[in-house]
């Protein structure tokens, strides 16, 4: 089975915020965290990533920086910002309540 991309569309700032909360990564770490923490059922497209990256660091939610790696190209690191971490905490909030509703819909019984 495969998880719809229309299905996680919505949640993809909440996606890379969570694994920036965990700590400050790069674009292609970023990328792989994802396939791993979706026991390889999902990955976000390279365009996908670098725009919302770009769409969160324009919000406040992340901050970027160049890297100092002293062996091959430069790489351009993110992280979460103060803001950002609201910004999850009320993310994480919404789906958890949004997970409740939903799976009474689809699976609750009505008693009549």
């Amino acid at each position: 089975m495969e998880i719809s991309k229309d299905l996680i569309r919505g949640h993809t700032y909440t996606i890379i915020l969570n694994i920036l909360n965990q700590g400050d990564s790069y674009g292609y770490q970023v990328s792989k965290s994802i396939r791993q923490l979706s026991d390889h059922q999902y990955e976000l497209n390279e365009a996908t990533l670098y725009t919302a990256f770009r769409r969160l660091e324009k919000l406040g939610d992340i901050e970027s920086y160049w890297g100092d790696e002293t062996q091959g190209a430069r790489r351009k690191y993110y992280r979460i910002t103060s803001q950002g971490q609201d910004h999850l905490a009320t993310a994480l909030d919404e789906w958890r309540f949004a997970k409740k509703v939903i799976s009474n819909l689809i699976s609750g019984r009505i008693e009549l």
